[in-house]
């Protein structure tokens, strides 16, 4: 009988991460429901639970790097080894360049980037003692820039990057890295934004779909589908890539 292994996915409180958390349970993994407090994870350990899978909520800071290390410590200690990690994490703080504050930069530059620095570096002594591990970025179709995301769009720019070294770094160890950049999803996210620049949601998703050559929206699924792809052991030699899951081409 194999082990059981071990996931983080980062921000799996709600959408996209939620959505991936419970997918990877689904596919056998037992998954650490990372999120800013450990009660705002326990609606998706439920979920997993209930459908008979092993999770555990644990509150972090993924800006923090105390926070981490002793979140991941505590991975380690509820659920073993983490050998996959899934960096999901992210805010919004957007505003058009002349109106965007230094702190709205940091802010989103620290959940995103430095938060899946951390996060992978807590991680990867385990995968590296393993000889085999799968990280998963969440990148954006954002990182192609976008109006009024001059942070968010650098912070999943970098994440591309960020990827693309790990997988030329860690692949003699047996740990593939690989980004998902997704389009529109309908998420909390989005609907925030749609509220922020005064159009029904249901009118937003309708516009978005009208852009997108399948003619839909994407939802937290279809990214969880393609983490779980990644993640797979037929994925060994797949590494360093960016996948825009858009419904579309980008480039």
């Amino acid at each position: 009988m194999t082990t059981q292994k071990t996931a983080i996915v980062t921000g799996s409180a709600r959408g996209i991460g939620a959505a991936v958390a419970k997918r990877l349970a689904e596919d056998g993994l037992a998954v650490a429901v990372l999120d800013l407090t450990e009660e705002s994870g326990a609606d998706t350990v439920k979920a997993i639970t209930d459908a008979g899978g092993k999770a555990v909520a644990i509150g972090a800071d993924v800006s923090n790097e105390e926070s981490v290390n002793a979140a991941v410590a505590k991975v380690v200690e509820e659920l073993g080894p983490p050998t996959v990690v899934v960096n999901n994490a992210g805010i919004l703080r957007d505003n058009l360049l002349f109106k965007m504050s230094v702190d709205d930069w940091d802010a989103v530059l620290g959940v995103h980037l430095r938060g899946a620095f951390l996060v992978t570096k807590a991680a990867q002594k385990h995968m590296v003692d393993a000889g085999w591990g799968r990280i998963v970025n969440l990148s954006s179709t954002s990182a192609l820039g976008n109006r009024g995301q001059a942070n968010y769009s650098a912070a999943k720019a970098g994440m591309q990057g960020f990827t693309k070294t790990l997988a030329i770094e860690l692949g003699k160890f047996g740990v593939t890295a690989n980004a998902i950049a997704p389009g529109f999803i309908e998420t909390e996210m989005t609907a925030a934004t749609a509220e922020r620049v005064g159009v029904p949601f249901e009118d937003f998703k309708k516009a978005a779909a009208a852009q997108i050559p399948v003619n839909r929206t994407g939802v937290p699924e279809d990214i969880a589908h393609t983490a779980s792809f990644f993640i797979s052991e037929g994925a060994g030699f797949v590494s360093g890539q960016v996948v825009y899951v858009a419904g579309g081409p980008r480039d």
